[in-house]
């Protein structure tokens, strides 16, 4: 089934539009996005159950103008007939004339025109269970039930956690030549477990996520074993000696090194701000010629996925290293027209009020053509690395730092059974992608984190790839 339009939007639209008109009276370009969304959380643990909304919860608007050298934002949070005028005066009064206040040995930088193709369309997402009809009673039972069936596994966990978030939202994009509807929805489950490792207590956690609906719930139930497992082996796991070594990494680690390492490094607003080392390596080498990385929220469904942006650019699949080349990275409007090129569908705003930043959306490497049984037998020594749980980068060094909650050892090919935790896995982004050897012929995306510029500004994103083989320092 397809998620179905806003009644308010269809009710607002005609009104929008008297407002775009008004102000392309005194605007050579204007647009206007509407946002409409609603969402709730559930998390069951021993402090009881937990019904919250969720955190991109909006109803809002933007209004954008351009005054032929520079563009002006307005949000605001309500709008009728009457307010048109207001509006518009509030746009011209407040938001434009900000440029004359400006110190006098600060210069605008002129940006042309925005380009404005004509698009229009509505278009939905895919979902076989709608949270609102399954409702919150049966949500928190289906996680109660799968709670007290992992908690019943092992006697030694002392805390289960199940959680479920989803979000419903309807955008409308206005402009002179667009009119574009889109109705999405995404959600993700995570099961999360706490055992004692002597004084301290070890954490693990498995998820699961979708462009969909309250069917994720029926995946929910499959990673009580490995979650158990990955719990049992935490309470007795060792310290690592620090070192570099070769390793396989599950798609989760993998689409952690992606995000990080040539995730931030390659939105081109940083290029705008001499922020990125990667600018300087566009059309060389930067990775094993195994790797061919996309970013786009057309290039998977995935919580990640949608039909345009935040500032009415189509969704698009953009092939961010092709066969390790770095061919472009990721564009907003605003940095594509101070850089002379196109935007890519990556300019995304936390919520109205937020300025449009470029942000990623999914996030990934294609898969290759080993399998990862052959991967793990071409192991002399080294370490089988999963349970991704944080990271950050320097894009301006390409510098990577990630935690792992999980390294199993691997001798001449095969498992020992030990396994080593906590990891930090460390290095140079091209000396890490150029080591990769081996990349399966399996791909995995996920979905249930969230991504902050510069621990701020946060959207939902997702990330993956295949099972890889490189040469990481661990510590």
């Amino acid at each position: 089934m397809k998620v179905t339009s806003s009644r308010l939007i269809e009710q607002k639209k005609p009104i929008l539009k008297q407002l775009l008109d008004r102000l392309l009276q005194t605007y050579s370009y204007a647009s206007i996005l509407m946002t409409d969304s609603k969402g709730k959380q559930y998390t069951i643990s021993k402090q009881g159950i937990s019904i919250t909304e969720n955190m991109f919860v909006e109803l809002g608007y933007v209004a954008k103008v351009y005054d032929g050298e520079s563009y002006g934002e307005y949000a605001f949070s309500h709008i009728d007939e009457n307010e048109i005028d207001t509006i518009a005066e509030e746009v011209k009064n407040h938001v434009m004339p900000w440029a004359k206040k400006l110190p006098d040995d600060m210069k605008v930088k002129q940006y042309p025109e925005i380009p404005d193709e004509a698009y229009h369309f509505e278009k939905s997402t895919d979902y076989e269970v709608l949270p609102e009809e399954l409702g919150d009673e049966e949500i928190v039972k289906r996680l109660g039930a799968v709670r007290e069936k992992a908690m019943a596994q092992d006697e030694k966990i002392v805390e289960i956690k199940t959680a479920c978030v989803y979000q419903i939202y309807h955008k409308l994009f206005l402009s002179p030549n667009k009119d574009m509807t889109q109705n999405v929805m995404w959600t993700n489950g995570m099961i999360m477990g706490l055992i004692p490792k002597g004084e301290e207590m070890k954490m693990a956690f498995d998820s699961c996520s979708g462009c969909g609906g309250m069917e994720i719930l029926d995946d929910m139930e499959t990673k009580i074993p490995p979650l158990v497992q990955k719990l049992n082996d935490l309470a007795t796991s060792e310290p690592i000696t620090p070192g570099e070594y070769d390793c396989i990494c599950a798609p989760d680690v993998t689409g952690m090194i992606v995000h990080e390492a040539f995730g931030h490094g390659v939105e081109m607003d940083m290029f705008v701000k001499k922020r990125a080392l990667a600018e300087k390596y566009i059309g060389e080498y930067v990775a094993s010629p195994l790797v061919t990385m996309h970013d786009g929220a057309a290039a998977a469904s995935e919580t990640a996925t949608f039909f345009f942006d935040d500032e009415g650019t189509l969704a698009q699949d953009t092939v961010i290293i092709d066969k390790g080349i770095l061919k472009t990275g990721i564009c907003d409007a605003q940095a594509a027209m101070a850089l002379g090129t196109k935007p890519t569908g990556n300019g995304r705003r936390e919520k109205n009020s937020h300025k449009a930043y470029t942000r990623m959306t999914n996030t990934f490497f294609e898969p290759g053509t080993d399998k990862v049984e052959d991967m793990i037998a071409s192991i002399s020594y080294g370490f089988y690395l999963e349970n991704a749980s944080s990271g950050m980068e320097d894009p301006k060094n390409w510098g990577i730092q990630c935690l792992v909650d999980i390294a199993r050892e691997i001798k001449d090919g095969k498992f020992t059974g030990k396994v080593f935790s906590p990891i930090v896995l460390t290095g140079y982004v091209p000396d890490l992608l150029k080591s990769i050897s081996m990349m399966s012929d399996e791909c995995e995306l996920a979905g249930t984190g969230y991504c902050g510029k510069g621990h701020k500004e946060w959207v939902k994103v997702s990330d993956g790839g295949p099972y890889i083989k490189a040469r990481i320092r661990l510590g």
